[in-house]
């Protein structure tokens, strides 16, 4: 029976990595394209017209091919089955009476390519990060709404990935609206949310597990709180009953939006201080403001190309060398890299060389909690990136 699909062919020999269910086609794979428009989903085959998947189809990426079902079938029904799955699975792990924000669709983690939803209260936040996807905002958007009745769906399609599809930013509001910032709750803590102009979308929900960490380990403690953004493990250690914690950040906003998480926690303000500074500026003063025991570095992706590795790797290591330095002996250090370009392995090497540098004893006691609502597809470890050492230094 013939495809109603445009049919995009691959090379001999270059149909492995889909049997093993990755997600990616690579434009040096493809022997033949179909004479249709970027965006379209296509049925591709191998030289021997066996099928392989569906995928969407951009010309102008390097992945050119983004497969969104290994099944034969329908295919925008696939992608239904498979987002009401992805909901069907927070509603089983995740969504609780004290957390209303999580992840609802992980892309490949939830075998979407280039769809992200979060949920925040009432609101719906998406993000597009491929053609494919961009093309079918009307159709996901609706669906959305149908299933999960929120009081309003804001796009929130900012990401470099966009720019490799050649496709331009898109922030707005597609379905109602909320005034404000909103508030919402995770494990009780509670969190106010500013949908436009803020990183990601609105909030570090992978970071969940490891704020709950650092929470049941602050009591009595003195905690930094390094890259802190808005506070979240700054108003964690105070929760778990730390001395103190002190926030740095080099963005006045996000200082500012810590402060109010401390009052709106009900905080005693005098035991929270914040810094609009330099994280590594700040690490190199001599005396530092108090003496941390410790010390939480959740620093922004230094690598975000293969090209920026090695500086990457000099900055993560001066970064870890001065907390290990300003670390009293029976310290903490929570160490933190969402660079995809340094996996575990090399993460861990780097923080041996800081160590190593600054002649300390360390302890490896824990390693990155993954956030339940963000699955890794097996078949497609890339989007892997978060990883953490939770280190006991003598």
């Amino acid at each position: 029976m013939p495809s109603s699909f445009p049919i995009l062919t691959l090379k001999a020999g270059n149909e492995v990595h889909l049997k093993n269910r990755h997600h990616s086609i690579f434009k040096n794979a493809v022997q033949t394209f179909p004479d249709c428009e970027d965006g379209s989903i296509v049925r591709v085959e191998d030289s021997r017209k066996a099928f392989l998947c569906f995928a969407t189809l951009n010309r102008k990426a390097y992945i050119c091919g983004r497969v969104i079902s290994f099944e034969e079938g329908e295919p925008m029904a696939i992608i239904r089955k498979n987002i009401e799955r992805a909901i069907d699975l927070r509603r089983r792990l995740v969504m609780a009476a004290d957390t209303t924000a999580f992840r609802l669709i992980n892309a490949e983690g939830d075998l979407i390519p280039g769809l992200i939803v979060d949920q925040y209260g009432s609101v719906v936040v998406i993000q597009l990060t491929t053609l494919g996807m961009d093309k079918l905002r009307p159709w996901i958007v609706d669906m959305l709404f149908g299933l999960l009745k929120p009081s309003a769906i804001f796009e929130k399609s900012t990401s470099s990935a966009r720019k490799k599809e050649g496709l331009n930013d898109r922030e707005g509001w597609l379905k109602g609206k909320v005034e404000g910032k909103i508030q919402i709750q995770e494990r009780g803590v509670k969190y106010f949310i500013d949908l436009a102009g803020s990183q990601k979308t609105g909030f570090f929900l992978d970071q969940r597990e490891m704020r709950t960490l650092v929470r049941s380990m602050a009591k009595g403690r003195t905690v930094l709180d390094v890259c802190s953004y808005v506070g979240g493990f700054s108003v964690n250690a105070l929760l778990g009953g730390a001395k103190t914690a002190d926030a740095i950040d080099y963005d006045a906003a996000a200082i500012a939006r810590a402060r109010e998480h401390v009052a709106l926690n009900k905080l005693p303000a005098a035991l929270f201080g914040a810094y609009k500074e330099d994280a590594f500026l700040f690490l190199r003063k001599i005396p530092l403001p108090r003496t941390y025991d410790f010390i939480i570095l959740d620093p922004p992706a230094f690598a975000k190309r293969s090209s920026d590795l090695e500086q990457a790797k000099h900055a993560y290591t001066d970064l870890n060398r001065l907390a290990f330095m300003a670390l009293p002996p029976g310290g903490l250090l929570l160490t933190c890299s969402c660079s995809y370009q340094m996996d575990p392995t090399l993460f861990q090497t780097v923080v041996f060389h800081a160590a190593r540098q600054a002649k300390r004893e360390v302890k490896i006691l824990g390693r990155h909690r993954h956030a339940l609502d963000h699955p890794v597809n097996l078949y497609h470890p890339e989007a892997d990136y978060l990883k953490s050492l939770l280190l006991w230094v003598e």
